[in-house]
């Protein structure tokens, strides 16, 4: 592991761990110890993409601490590597506070809320020059109690890995790093990309999961676990909506020991043609789909996958505006 690739992990990695002590009147501070003035920052919707440390801070990060003033940071994955001759660090985990003023038009609750979290970081000159962010707005909807979509799978706080070993501060093994993203790459451009031509039982997910893997999905689609749950309640509903998908071969992908991130922006074009997937009917749009993943080997095989996607911005696409619902009828769901 590079020396450069270290310092950075540890950045982001101090950064966490300052969040719990920084309130409204200290982030800018905060932002200004670990961010270029010009930084780029792509978010979910309603966020979208800001530009610059004074925009991150406004749009994002204050409205943030208002709404959550005793917020947390835990981290449960968090390893770094190249890509592009860029130097990137990823992490995953949950941002953790209690709901104490509206966010986002969300009715606050005063009860403690988790806010699962997913994170690209792009480094020059050993600050964060560019990030990449996923929260899962929808599950903080549910947690305040409102249903707009039908799960599919249970809809749960996503935790740490089993091993409990994501926090990869002091580099691994190169072959093993190797052997994570050839598994990973194989699976992603050979066997689900097999589905057209193949179906479901051709694409060989066996040759890259344990027989019992978790995944760990957003809200409005859930967690599962073995391949026959995600098959039947993530994967078929899922192709049989957006059969047409393609993933961009350009997405940042990183692995180092025996974790792996991939992310684009977005990562997925579709066209939803298939009716049913989240009791919807198909609109035929064109959708594109902003994802990030990370995964686990244990082996031979991958046991654990924690999967965000942008559902306000996928659902906004086909005509489910969730927040504009949220801003007309203030009465729980």
């Amino acid at each position: 592991m590079s020396n450069e690739r270290g310092q950075c992990k540890r950045r982001i990695h101090d950064f966490a761990r300052s969040v719990r002590n920084t309130g409204t009147d200290r982030i800018a501070d905060l932002l200004a110890e670990h961010y270029h003035p010009d930084a780029g920052w792509h978010g979910p919707a309603p966020f979208d993409e800001l530009a610059g440390r004074e925009e991150i801070r406004q749009h994002y990060w204050e409205p943030l601490l208002e709404s959550f003033p005793d917020l947390e940071r835990n981290d449960y994955i968090l390893f770094g590597g190249e890509f592009r001759d860029s130097t990137w660090v990823c992490a995953a985990g949950n941002f953790v506070g209690t709901f104490e003023n509206d966010w986002l038009d969300i009715p606050a609750t005063g009860h403690a809320t988790w806010i699962r979290h997913g994170t690209f970081h792009r480094f020059e000159e050993g600050k964060i020059a560019e990030t990449r962010l996923f929260i899962d707005v929808l599950d903080v909807l549910r947690q305040a109690g409102y249903q707009f979509v039908p799960a599919l799978a249970p809809e749960i706080v996503a935790p740490a890995p089993a091993t409990v070993d994501g926090i990869l501060l002091d580099g691994a093994d190169p072959a093993e790093t190797e052997r994570t993203l050839e598994l990973v790459e194989g699976m992603i451009f050979e066997g689900l990309e097999s589905y057209e031509d193949e179906g479901l039982d051709g694409m060989g997910m066996d040759e890259y999961w344990h027989d019992d893997f978790m995944w760990y999905g957003p809200a409005g689609i859930g967690s599962t676990r073995g391949i026959d749950g995600f098959q039947a309640y993530h994967q078929q509903p899922f192709l049989d909506a957006f059969p047409d998908r393609e993933a961009d071969s350009d997405d940042i992908r990183l692995a180092e020991g025996t974790y792996c991130a991939w992310t684009g922006w977005p990562s997925l074009e579709a066209t939803h043609l298939g009716d049913g997937w989240l009791g919807l009917p198909a609109t035929g749009k064109s959708v594109e789909m902003r994802v990030m993943d990370f995964w686990r080997r244990e082996g031979d095989l991958l046991a654990e996958n924690w999967v965000f996607i942008d559902m306000i911005d996928l659902l906004d696409q086909i005509g489910v505006d969730v927040l504009e619902r949220v801003r007309n009828d203030r009465q729980y769901l």
